[in-house]
């Protein structure tokens, strides 16, 4: 009780803080909604390229002395596009263009990023996150991100649905499959983007797979879905912050351990597929 009273004592007495829990929600709304699209479509693999293909980016970006979220947007775009390129004009299918673009991309933002060492800069913040870093200037691009990203999905919330569980029928009705992949694709880098400092690139991916699996383990319902996938990125946020600053320990990994462990009891205890709650299920039909 007493941390609890010290952290929302530091809270209402720092600005940053303040900054960085709101920046933390709003990460977790908008990857807990793009997620369950990703989920849905069987995409988890290109959000992780994605989200580490956008390395180079931030890292010429910051060469040009340009924003680090332009160049980490044109980076994740240009690699989603590439992976659409090599799969549909060679025999290599979608899991396996996808893992050579990533890593690629990966790599060389790696190789980039160790050239840069006798400057004095540090651009490893990136890879993990520290949203108590969030300066006000970054609060403003991760809303400004999150508002697109959440008003897009408003307007096209139809064709992603159609497309998303029958990509047939939807072509047969004239909606643009292709077109709507690649708008799911700029939705996702830019979510990525707005991640980079919360997060960190290595760990956004887990930010927009695993809430939506939690919620993908509780409901049927595609709105539904979205909505408890939301709650579960913002509490995840939200207690993430608290043990950060309590416990003095990595933000980003913190934000993600209880968005596992949220996922966990959804595992096991889920009232249709959780695993405890099926076995104690068929051991009450036995008994009957």
């Amino acid at each position: 009780m007493s941390n609890i009273i010290m952290f929302i004592d530091q809270l209402t007495r720092y600005a940053y803080l303040q900054q960085a829990l709101i920046a933390a929600i709003l990460v977790g709304i908008i990857c807990g909604v793009i997620g369950c699209f990703i989920i849905l479509r069987g995409m988890a693999l290109m959000g992780d390229a994605i989200s580490h293909a956008v390395l180079p980016g931030v890292v010429i970006a910051y060469m040009l002395g340009a924003s680090f979220f332009i160049g980490a947007t044109i980076t994740g775009v240009l690699t989603a596009l590439a992976i659409g390129y090599v799969s549909q004009n060679s025999r290599i299918k979608d899991d396996s263009a996808i893992g050579i673009m990533f890593t690629a991309a990966f790599a060389l933002g790696i190789v980039m990023i160790t050239g840069l060492r006798g400057t004095g800069v540090d651009l490893w913040h990136i890879l993990f996150g520290n949203v108590l870093a969030v300066s006000r200037s970054d609060l403003y691009v991760t809303l400004g991100i999150g508002s697109f990203v959440l008003l897009m999905i408003i307007i096209f919330y139809r064709p992603l649905l159609l497309s998303t569980f029958d990509p047939i029928m939807a072509k047969a009705t004239g909606i643009p499959v292709r077109l709507i992949h690649y708008l799911l694709m700029l939705l996702l880098s830019l979510v990525t983007v707005a991640s980079l400092k919360t997060v960190g690139i290595v760990l956004v991916v887990a930010m927009l797979i695993t809430p939506g699996a939690t919620a993908y383990l509780l409901t049927d319902r595609l709105p539904v879905m979205l909505t408890l996938s939301a709650l579960f990125g913002v509490l995840s946020a939200v207690i993430g912050m608290y043990y950060s600053v309590v416990y003095d320990v990595a933000s980003g990994a913190s934000i993600v351990l209880v968005a596992s462990f949220f996922f966990g009891l959804a595992f096991f205890f889920s009232p249709k597929q959780g695993i405890i709650t099926k076995k104690w299920r068929s051991r009450m039909v036995q008994k009957a």
